[in-house]
């Protein structure tokens, strides 16, 4: 959440920022100040009325003590005036605060300058591309969906009927497979220097707010009603959370943590043959990677992070491109997102398998996540995540590009966790 001062001050970056994003209500950022003028002004009505009413409390005593019960009296009755007028101000500031509360929830973060312009995911710009020929397959070869019926890895069908559509069943090799992945990615967070973490898979709404999954535009949360919790679309949400309402010491960042979680996500309106298998589903496992970070250095970690996935991929040996993400196609609350794409022989298509973002203060400020300095100042810190990685899609390319004659090779690096080379 982008702060008042910060909206006050920087009115045309905010706008340009915004423009990029393809967002029209600027008329809420005039709504936004207003809010805050009106705020200021209750509550310096308010704190001017209050050391009224404790000069009077403090004066009526005073008459008593010295015999002047009769004057005591008389300042009753204004003191008496000044408790109703405190409490409506109260319930005014009150609603003043929500009201600026929930404007502030509606603006976006501040795109970084480098963010292009661009109204959906074609707009990305290509960073960096996979610099070997893309992996071509004989005729005849299988898309990931076949393949994990023919060596029984993936039950799709199954999952439909214990849950429903989008919520697979690994079975076996395909089980083992998946259990290796997520083990290898934790692995090699742990010699990145993450701390890993096990976390709840529900939020409460504090949570969902501080990481800005909530308020949910896109109608992307699972929702329990009866206990008011929510399923986490990902471990950034809890990870993030360890840290809302804490103060750290400057010399303690970055904070640096992982976690493997399951993901829950309506993915509301998705359909067609691009979301078959395993290219989009409503569950699906995911290591998360999550740095909180001094300002200065945030934009170095994203570099760092952004190496991390990309030395996954690498040893994986999967084909990838890096993305920078537009305006129209950034999340609601990144200044700054690289996606990574896995080129899918079977399907002749790229398909995503990380975002990494850095969030700037944005998340702090809603989580009041701070650091004190060597002064003993706080200041909001800066957080930023990224997958590493999401299983699904990894899965699906794994499948896909190393079928062979005999089977379906595992890469190198997982055999050590699977106890077998090849799928047969």
């Amino acid at each position: 959440m982008l702060t008042v001062g910060f909206i006050s001050e920087n009115l045309d970056k905010i706008t340009t920022s915004l423009e990029k994003r393809n967002f029209s209500d600027f008329d809420i950022l005039n709504q936004i100040i207003d809010a805050d003028s009106q705020r200021k002004n209750l509550q310096k009505k308010l704190d001017a009325f209050l050391a009224e009413g404790n000069s009077i409390a403090a004066e009526i005593k005073n008459l008593y003590k010295t015999g002047r019960g009769a004057e005591a009296e008389g300042k009753k009755k204004r003191g008496s005036e000044l408790k109703t007028i405190n409490a409506s101000l109260k319930v005014e500031l009150s609603d003043t605060k929500n009201k600026l509360q929930d404007l502030l929830l509606q603006i976006p973060n501040c795109a970084n300058e480098i963010v292009p312009p661009g109204k959906s995911d074609e707009d990305n710009q290509v960073q960096q591309a996979w610099n070997n020929p893309l992996p071509q397959l004989d005729s005849g070869t299988m898309p990931h969906w076949e393949l994990a019926k023919k060596y029984n890895l993936i039950n799709f069908e199954l999952g439909a009927k214990i849950t429903g559509a989008g919520f697979p069943v690994y079975i076996g090799k395909g089980a083992k497979l998946q259990r290796a992945l997520i083990s290898f990615f934790l692995d090699e967070a742990d010699k990145a220097g993450y701390t890993e973490y096990q976390v709840p898979h529900l939020v409460n709404e504090d949570s969902a707010k501080g990481t800005g999954q909530l308020p949910d535009k896109e109608g992307q949360m699972y929702y329990i009603d009866k206990d008011d919790l929510y399923l986490i679309p990902t471990a950034e949400v809890p990870l993030t959370n360890v840290f809302r309402d804490i103060i750290i010491k400057e010399k303690d960042l970055p904070v640096k943590l992982t976690g493997h979680t399951p993901c829950f996500r309506r993915e509301a309106g998705s359909y067609g043959a691009h979301v078959r298998g395993l290219n989009r589903l409503h569950q699906f496992d995911k290591v998360e990677i999550v740095q909180i970070q001094h300002p200065d250095k945030s934009y170095d970690t994203l570099k760092e992070m952004c190496d991390h996935v990309e030395g996954l991929l690498q040893k994986l040996e999967l084909p990838y491109q890096i993305l920078l993400l537009c305006g129209g196609d950034i999340g609601f609350t990144s200044a700054l997102t690289f996606d990574f794409e896995t080129y899918s022989a079977a399907q002749q298509r790229w398909l995503e398998v990380s975002s990494v973002s850095n969030f700037e203060s944005f998340q702090a400020n809603r989580l009041k996540l701070r650091f004190k300095d060597a002064k003993g100042k706080n200041h909001l810190a800066h957080t930023l995540n990224g997958s590493a990685l999401a299983l699904p899609r990894i899965m699906a390319t794994i499948l896909e590009n190393n079928q062979c004659a005999e089977g379906i090779k595992i890469p190198e690096v997982l055999q050590k966790y699977t106890g077998f080379d090849m799928i047969s």
